[in-house]
């Protein structure tokens, strides 16, 4: 599936050039939290450029004198992009190197502190962005109404293109390992999570065609906003399309997995559709043992500001929660290209 198809907008008003320097995509990682000055892991707050995050971690382990597995990070960020984030490092009964003469053209450590427990995948807040689109061409003034509704509305929660590999590859890798191929250990979750998310994505794909991505259905489950947790299905009443429209609770679709489906009604009919389609995607999700969990339709930008730096380049900043994609908002207001990367 074309994500990018599938705007609930009307469709995007504006072209553009996206990344035509890594410099165009700015990436902040926010933990929510600091380390606390003791213990047996550095926590190293790193800012790379044009660099794989597992290279990197690789990098500071060799450094370091560790192992690869001594590394670990919250999150994979972009590669074609500068960003910053936070890598810890266990290095028990060991000094720290000097990490400020660690010196590299792709990445360079900005700061760091001892803290007493392993940075964990997921264990951040969210993402602070800044993202300059080049050579736009297009209706400025209906791109900042769009701009306005989207403050107050958001956009699809669509899983972004970096989710799916190459050219979307990893979807196909998925069936290819339901079917029995083998693969190595580290690639088996991230084909998992190609599948499911691709699952997810033809949910929200089919809700934004029929106009209710952000409208309640019957049978819908409620996730609260800022929480993964979940209610209902229960009876549309006036508090609760309230509730949605001052944003504290949001419509919600399935991440797939064994287990029934919590949707009843309308939302059910379309989920269960979404995975009729892809019979081989559903059954090789139950088959690997993942559970049915939710993930919520709409995808809210917090502090979501604008400019028209020049009559042709846009910039955006924003924030976005753990899991959220900035090519969903991206692929809302502006068509782009992106330059050729550097082999």
């Amino acid at each position: 599936m074309d994500d990018r198809k599938n705007t609930a907008h009307g469709g995007a008003s504006l072209r553009g050039t996206l990344r035509a320097s890594p410099e165009d995509f700015f990436v902040d990682e926010d933990l929510g939290f600091a380390a606390d000055g003791a213990g047996e892991h550095v926590f190293l707050r790193v800012e790379k450029r044009g660099a794989n995050t597992d290279w990197v971690a690789r990098e500071l382990a060799k450094f370091a004198g560790v192992g690869a597995d001594a590394v670990s990070y919250a999150g994979m960020k972009d590669r074609h992009a500068v960003t910053r984030q936070t890598f810890s490092l266990h290095l028990p009964g060991k000094r720290d190197p000097d990490w400020m003469t660690l010196t590299h053209p792709e990445f360079r450590v900005i700061e760091f502190a001892r803290h007493s427990r392993k940075l964990k995948r997921g264990a951040l807040k969210g993402n602070h962005f800044r993202i300059v689109l080049r050579d736009v061409h297009g209706d400025h003034a209906a791109a900042d109404r769009l701009l306005e509704s989207i403050v107050g509305g958001g956009v699809p929660n669509y899983f972004g293109e970096q989710r799916f590999g190459h050219e979307g590859a990893n979807v196909a890798r998925a069936l290819a390992m339901f079917a029995g191929q083998r693969v190595q250990r580290h690639e088996r979750s991230l084909l998992l999570s190609a599948a499911r998310s691709h699952l997810f994505n033809c949910v929200l794909a089919a809700r934004v065609e029929r106009g209710n991505w952000n409208h309640p259905l019957d049978g819908e489950v409620w996730m609260l906003a800022g929480s993964h947790s979940i209610f209902g299905p229960e009876a549309i009443t006036p508090e609760l399309i309230e509730r949605h429209t001052r944003g504290d609770i949001d419509p919600t679709g399935p991440l797939w997995g064994e287990g029934d489906l919590r949707s009843g009604g309308a939302v059910a009919e379309i989920e269960r559709a979404a995975a009729s389609a892809n019979p081989e995607l559903a059954a090789g999700l139950v088959a690997n043992g993942l559970r049915q969990e939710r993930r919520s339709l709409i995808l809210r930008p917090r502090d979501l500001a604008w400019e028209w730096s020049s009559a042709t380049d846009l910039e955006l900043r924003f924030h976005l929660t753990s899991g959220a994609y900035a090519t969903a908002l991206l692929r809302e207001i502006c068509a782009w290209e992106t330059p050729a990367a550097p082999r």
